[in-house]
């Protein structure tokens, strides 16, 4: 049973306890099979994908084909499309408001307003999604990073997943206008993409979720190529009062804990009574879920209901734990929603579940998870954008900051940074 724990009791470290990573004994592991690709390229993608998915991969099969695709149109139930479509215009409509905000902008500077600083906004010319196949699919996972990317003007995207064998996979990169389709997973897949090999061509950012194996690869091909985030499992919080639905609440929480069992599922409210029947719907619910297994031991391990008294502590335990999702289910909702400070994505009001933010709500649902979201942020546009700074001098106002420039890189003990100053001021 999901256990009651009082506010600022021991009990609390349960809530707080969440790491991103804690597998050491796979690093090794990851790096070998890093390094492996990258000095091998094919040889040892083409391996690893035989010894880790059973799957014969080669240059010839690497990538899905037009007629795979139309295979897949056929296995997948129309009205599935559509739906696939419709949350598709609510992502698309929803990312597209936010490439407004990418405008070049140039403004007058210097001592006589001659000069122009700005800055320069382009799109990343090249991104590489990852669509994990393991214990669950996610076709969902494609509308929420292609789409992004798509919005942001991204020449290319290109996806790895291991798991054609789900044709809604395939159906979903198709609507998103996905070109390149490659049947290989797992941290060999993050190599491929950071590094190139014969077959796949390196790209500029790797996006999406993964086992732990694909999250320590992004976390150590960082830097040669940029990431999304480091992902670990999912976890939801909802911040409740005396107003709110214990059936409704229990059943929200249910949605995360079938993830799997690292799985977090966590209730913060000021009502007593409450607690106690969402406790009872959630032991009633978890029985009729086919996932039940799983529920349980996420519900054990990771399960808490905390008990407050008053918003202000919920709200202090919301943004100490910083969670992917966190749901309010309150009086005067919206309120306590513009009080928190840490959240991936906010769920405001009885009416909006999280599995709405997953499906078709428009923001994307990949988010930063065990407390990263205290200063990291939702896949966006953002996410598939860089800003340039443009930097116009004219002679006149190089020349009045030229003896403060000098002084200052002559004092790192950087003497050729102050003579191209210097040579300047002579002419």
């Amino acid at each position: 049973m999901i256990p009651i724990i009082k506010y600022g009791t021991e009990d609390m470290s349960r809530v707080y306890g969440r790491t991103q990573l804690g597998n050491a004994e796979f690093v090794g592991a990851v790096a070998q099979i890093i390094s492996d690709v990258r000095k091998d390229g094919d040889k040892a993608l083409f391996a690893y994908a035989e010894k880790f998915d059973k799957a014969q991969v080669n240059a010839d099969n690497l990538l899905v084909t037009k007629e795979e695709i139309e295979a897949a149109y056929a296995e997948v139930d129309g009205k599935l499309v559509e739906s696939i479509r419709r949350a598709k215009a609510n992502i698309l409509a929803y990312h597209s408001r936010q490439r407004d905000k990418y405008s070049n902008e140039f403004f007058k500077a210097g001592a006589d307003g001659k000069s122009t600083l700005g800055w320069i906004y382009r799109p990343l010319s090249r991104v590489g999604l990852y669509v994990p196949g393991g214990k669950a699919s996610y076709p969902s996972t494609v509308l929420m990073t292609a789409l992004p990317a798509v919005a942001a003007g991204v020449e290319e995207i290109v996806v790895a997943t291991p798991n054609i064998k789900n044709p809604l996979i395939l159906v979903a990169c198709a609507e998103c206008g996905v070109k390149k389709i490659y049947k290989v997973g797992g941290a060999q897949a993050i190599a491929a993409l950071a590094y190139g090999t014969e077959s796949v061509e390196r790209v500029d950012l790797i996006a999406g979720p993964g086992n732990v194996f694909v999250t320590l690869a992004k976390k150590q091909v960082f830097g040669d190529v940029a990431i999304d985030m480091i992902a670990g499992p999912s976890e939801i919080l909802v911040i409740a009062d005396e107003n709110a639905d214990a059936e409704l609440v229990a059943a929200d929480m249910l949605s995360q804990a079938e993830h799997d069992e690292l799985a977090a599922s966590i209730l913060v409210t000021t009502s007593e009574k409450l607690a106690k029947e969402v406790q009872r719907q959630i032991a009633q619910q978890a029985d009729l879920l086919p996932r039940k297994e799983i529920i349980e031991k996420s519900l054990v391990n990771n399960g808490a209901i905390v008990l407050c008294d008053n918003i202000d502590q919920a709200v202090e335990v919301a943004d100490k734990v910083a969670p992917e999702h966190l749901e309010v289910c309150t009086a005067n909702a919206h309120d306590v929603a513009l009080r928190l400070k840490n959240a991936g994505a906010i769920f405001v009001g009885g009416y909006s579940p999280e599995p709405l933010g997953d499906y078709f709500a428009g923001p994307s649902h990949v988010l930063p998870t065990s407390g990263s979201a205290r200063f990291s942020s939702v896949l966006s546009v953002d996410t598939f954008m860089k800003k340039t700074s443009y930097i116009a001098y004219d002679k006149d106002d190089l020349l009045k900051g030229a003896d403060d420039i000098i002084s200052i890189a002559q004092s790192e003990g950087f003497d050729a940074h102050a003579n191209t100053i210097i040579r300047r001021k002579s002419r």
